[in-house]
């Protein structure tokens, strides 16, 4: 089906149907180990389970995030249960299986702890899957573990210089992604809970874009850092990472009152600037000066951009509805109108070539997330 021509609900419509009807299904039949439990990491390009692959812990919560969503937003009401065995799984897998408090890394597709390294990053997305599933069910023991989860983070990973440390033992460099994930957690904890506690909590972390992450003389958000959160050089860039600090800034606002209209303009002023001239889609990266140095183009920047555009669309930003259109006429245009019924193509190189042979489940939750904003802003 092609999309070029439809509005706004139009393309809220095919994407809601391309989830509900093909995705969701695809993801919990083909992308759950039936033998041994647990979400696989990919499917093969003609959509076979690669079920032998080492599974990231990480992608168990994103895969139990995208269920939950899809059950609270209606259009999955199956995802309930999908995502509860999910859960299920994650918490007899990877949590405390090694006598140590928090989540290991690294599961083998038998279950076993394959790698136990306790990594914040990870743990972002455990704490986005509590708060989902507890939005979704209001489980007094899904929100007893939410509790044990902050308290490991709070005890093991917090750094005095502000955020959380990489991981147990911390390493360096320091990298944005992690604390900007903790920052959604502590949104989704705020929205599944209603508790003040996490609106501050999500406050250190706009504390910490502010004064370190974000660079005001450039305009744009560093990904790299060392220890004390001065900036490595080279400066790396990802444009769809201020994308995706747009959203949250946008969620942040709304939770808490706080304005960043400001600096969600410059954000995305910085991310628009890096496009492929041939689709309108995001580029991989950048420097610091703004020279290119990956002009490939994955996935996940194109479903930011498109949150990013819907963020300043629920502000009645000018243009910023046709953006948002455009952005996610692109996401099924390019990405997700695949072979594989509910499949997606993962990044394009410049010349608009796919340079990955498989399908990832990681980028579910990128898709979902984008899906669920565009019912809420323009649906």
């Amino acid at each position: 089906m092609t999309a070029d021509n439809l509005s706004p609900q139009g393309i809220v419509d095919l994407l809601k149907s391309w989830a509900a009807e093909k995705a969701l299904p695809l993801w919990s039949i083909q992308g759950w180990d039936s033998a041994r439990g647990g979400f696989i990491e990919r499917l093969s390009g003609e959509g076979t389970p690669q079920t032998e692959l080492p599974r990231r812990v990480r992608v168990q919560a994103r895969q139990i995030y995208a269920y939950a969503k899809s059950a609270q937003m209606g259009w999955y009401p199956q995802g309930r249960e999908v995502a509860l065995r999910g859960l299920d799984y994650l918490l007899t897998k990877a949590r405390s299986r090694d006598g140590r408090p928090g989540y290991g890394h690294l599961l083998a597709p038998d279950g076993a702890l394959l790698d136990p390294l306790r990594d914040a990053y990870d743990h972002a997305f455990v704490l986005l899957a509590l708060a989902t599933t507890f939005a979704l069910t209001k489980d007094a023991q899904i929100r007893t573990e939410i509790d044990a989860a902050l308290q490991f983070i709070d005890s093991a990973l917090r750094s005095p210089h502000g955020g959380f440390h990489e991981a147990v033992p911390p390493t360096l460099p320091r990298r944005q992604n992690p604390q900007m994930h903790l920052f959604e957690a502590m949104l989704a904890l705020y929205e599944a809970t209603g508790e003040p506690q996490f609106q501050n909590r999500a406050g250190e972390f706009y504390s910490l874009f502010l004064a370190s992450l974000f660079d005001q003389r450039t305009q744009m958000l560093g990904e790299y850092f060392e220890e004390d959160w001065s900036r490595i050089n080279p400066v790396v860039v990802e444009p769809g990472h201020h994308a995706e600090w747009t959203w949250l800034l946008r969620c942040f606002e709304r939770n808490t009152g706080c304005p960043t209209g400001e600096h969600r303009m410059v954000l995305l002023m910085t991310a628009r600037r890096f496009r492929d001239e041939a689709t309108g889609c995001l580029i991989d990266e950048v420097d610091g000066s703004g020279r290119i140095t990956k002009s490939t183009r994955r996935l996940w920047p194109q479903t930011e951009i498109a949150k990013a555009f819907l963020a300043q669309a629920e502000t009645s930003v000018p243009g910023a509805e046709t953006e948002a259109r455009a952005a996610l006429v692109r996401l099924y245009t390019y990405y997700l109108d695949h072979p594989v019924a509910g499949g997606w193509y993962d990044q394009f190189d410049a010349q608009g070539r796919s340079l990955v042979d498989f399908i990832p489940a990681s980028s579910f939750y990128h898709v979902i997330c984008a899906i669920s904003e565009a019912d809420e802003v323009l649906g």
